[in-house]
């Protein structure tokens, strides 16, 4: 039988091209956004039995709801990747608390809550197998290295880190059928990261927002940014049996940018 998947915030970017990389392995996956628009043409995209959720990851009933419309329309959940989030910059003496808390409800308590009811749906149905019940946290070098004017991002993502890192050990030492990994990417060429960069223009510290990125490709030690389908790859590695032993993992993608 095949493994079904719920990927978040997969309308576009490392989202997209993680469900698209799974269902050409031949998982049936599960696109959801809070676009409902970008969920629909995601699915189309990703194609096959693909479909489309709308959800706000922050809303306990929304993840609720989503998880349980994958187990009514395939009967199970094996994977799911926590990958929605959002960027924000700011030196720390200007930043707004609500700014503050809006990265960390999405790019943490998102991490949380879909977490907490894919592992109870296990516990409830008694499904998962040995090695097929995953959780992947899409995290960054940046929950890893502190970078300026990014301290909630930074705050944000570094929890995610130690998030996947307690709770594959929770699942482990009971002997729990789910692992928990977490991907940290370095710059990726995505929506968000030129949305990023046009914040900087704005602000007047740069005429475009592609001098900003190509200044970053520079600056990494391999000279380009990765490819979203670069991101899937090692995600779809974390989702399959070749991973068999990894749990608690953070797995780098970011061409030798933290190896400085």
């Amino acid at each position: 039988m095949a493994k079904t998947a719920l990927v978040t915030g997969a309308a576009r970017g490392i989202g997209l091209a993680i469900a698209s990389r799974l269902a050409a392995d031949g998982a049936r996956v599960a696109v959801l956004d809070l676009d409902a628009e970008g969920a629909e043409a995601a699915a189309r995209t990703v194609g096959g039995d693909a479909i489309a959720l709308v959800a706000d990851v922050t809303k306990a009933a929304d993840v609720d709801a989503a998880v349980s419309r994958v187990v009514d329309a395939w009967g199970r959940l094996d994977i799911l990747v926590n990958n929605a989030g959002v960027d924000c910059t700011g030196a720390v003496e200007t930043l707004e608390l609500s700014a503050w808390r809006r990265i960390m409800s999405i790019n943490v308590d998102g991490v949380f809550l879909g977490t907490k009811t894919f592992t109870k749906l296990l516990a409830e149905t008694g499904r998962g197998t040995r090695f097929g019940a995953n959780i992947i946290n899409i995290s960054s070098i940046m929950g890893m290295v502190g970078y300026s004017e990014a301290s909630a991002y930074n705050a944000g993502k570094g929890a995610v880190r130690l998030f996947t890192k307690a709770v594959a050990i929770e699942f482990a030492q009971k002997r729990t059928p789910i692992r928990v990994n977490s991907i940290h990417p370095g710059f990726v060429k995505t929506p968000l990261l030129a949305s990023g960069m046009q914040k900087w223009v704005d602000r007047g510290l740069a005429e475009k927002a592609q001098d900003l990125i190509d200044a970053l490709a520079a600056a990494t030690p391999n000279g380009r940014l990765a490819e979203p389908a670069e991101i899937a790859g090692a995600a779809y590695f974390l989702a399959s049996d070749d991973s068999s032993y990894c749990t608690g993992s953070e797995l780098v993608i970011d061409g030798g940018w933290t190896a400085q």
